[in-house]
């Protein structure tokens, strides 16, 4: 659907402080996004309005001064940090005479390089066509009408009304497969409800290095880089804590500042997993200058995914890049924030602590013995426990340590009576 940058694309970076905006976009971060694309930034042109130019959204003086950089720099496209409508997306391309990409288009190229699930590419390909259903005139201008002439008059499509089609009928198609995929993980998620494992879903903005803390307390291997959107698809390990307690940890896609909402709306299987989790671990980059803005940014995310009521950890991580500091400065006592750092294991500990106490408030561990003649009762709690560890008494009975649902424990030892605690 787009054009992917390649490597060495030659790119202008445009962003207008609007002076009765709300909403502003961080330069430095687009310029991060468009390192992320694949694009070598040539000029950054930025200018102040007091709102949009409604055809080309900067005006025509800077609208000037920006084709005669296009040529001076020989820029191969111009990137917008700001949401383009089409019709100026298209006068811009007919001034410039080159591509242009809005903030939302960069995001998308960016998720198209880095999806590699199945999931995740129908994902990005539905935002995508929801994005380009309403820029297609800008490259069929010339088949905007049908053609004249002996043999070609008469009823048909336009070539605009067929490609709008098409798009519809994909879109469709790709809804009917996420719904399958979203039934697969209802039916995966309905397995670990049963066995009683709580998820712990890692959440927070994009590069705080969310994948690197993964890769550290489940020793798995996703990739891990510097850069925006590095993981894309969500990952599930599962983790026994040191005190034993066993949960589901889950890595899910980085948020960014504005991020567009079809793009929210697509992902929504994937995010799934962030509504259904027990727990979040908030990860945030404790070297950021910008932390508090990044932290309220997402929580404005999660909100708008009907995240509301999950508890939540804050992890301030990174703290090897902090000057003069280690994690001893930041020994919170409290249960909802600890420092670490994900690269070199110091402070760890502290999450560790921090994620028993939030997960045993609910859950019974314990030894139970279960008579040699009860077998019903043994396999109901391998269906509906964690079952750490069994061994067997000189008379066969069966010594099991399980962990599960405080409410379901009790329940199952009033209804069974041959259910023995082991003190």
């Amino acid at each position: 659907m787009f054009e992917r940058p390649h490597g060495g694309e030659r790119a202008i970076l445009v962003s207008v402080n609007l002076v009765y905006s709300s909403e502003q976009n961080s330069s430095e971060e687009f310029t991060e996004l468009a390192g992320s694309a694949g694009v070598t930034v040539v000029f950054k042109l930025t200018t102040t309005r007091n709102k949009p130019e409604p055809r080309s959204f900067i005006g025509s003086g800077k609208l000037q001064e920006l084709s005669e950089l296009v040529l001076a720099y020989k820029a191969d496209v111009v990137l917008f940090n700001h949401v383009l409508t089409p019709g100026q997306e298209r006068n811009l391309e007919n001034v410039l005479q080159c591509r242009v990409l809005d903030r939302t288009g960069v995001i998308l190229d960016i998720f198209a390089q880095r999806a590699s699930s199945f999931e995740g590419k129908l994902q990005v390909e539905l935002a995508q066509l929801k994005h380009l259903s309403t820029r297609l005139i800008k490259g069929w201008t010339h088949l905007e009408r049908q053609k004249g002439g002996i043999g070609l008059r008469g009823p048909g499509e336009t070539q605009l009304e067929t490609d709008r089609r098409l798009i519809g009928n994909r879109i469709k198609s790709i809804n009917k497969r996420l719904s399958k995929v979203s039934q697969q993980r209802k039916l995966s998620r309905k397995a670990r409800q049963q066995a009683q494992l709580p998820i712990v879903s890692l959440v927070g903005y994009t590069n705080t290095g969310k994948s690197t803390l993964f890769n550290y307390l489940t020793q798995a291997d996703v990739l891990v880089a510097d850069q925006l959107f590095a993981t894309l698809d969500s990952k599930l390990r599962r983790l026994v804590l040191p005190n034993k307690i066993r949960l589901i940890l889950a890595d899910t896609v980085g948020f960014v500042q504005n991020l567009p909402h079809d793009l929210i709306a697509a992902f929504r299987a994937t995010l799934e997993e962030t509504r259904q989790a027990d727990l979040l671990l908030h990860v945030v980059d404790a070297s950021d200058p910008e932390r508090q803005l990044r932290i309220e940014q997402v929580n404005k995310v999660l909100t708008d995914i009907g995240v509301t009521d999950v508890p939540q950890i804050l992890v301030y991580n990174k703290i090897d890049c902090l000057p003069d500091c280690s994690s001893r400065c930041y020994q919170v006592k409290d249960r909802t924030t600890v420092w670490l750092s994900a690269l070199n294991g110091e402070g760890i500990e502290n999450l560790y602590e921090l994620l028993a106490k939030q997960l045993s408030s609910g859950t019974t561990h314990c030894q139970v013995r279960v008579p040699v003649n009860a077998g019903d009762l043994r396999a109901t709690l391998f269906k509906n426990a964690v079952v750490l560890q069994e061994l067997y008494a000189d008379n066969g009975d069966s010594l099991l340590e399980i962990q599960m649902a405080t409410q379901s424990f009790n329940c199952l030892t009033k209804a069974d009576l041959r259910l023995q605690l082991v003190k």
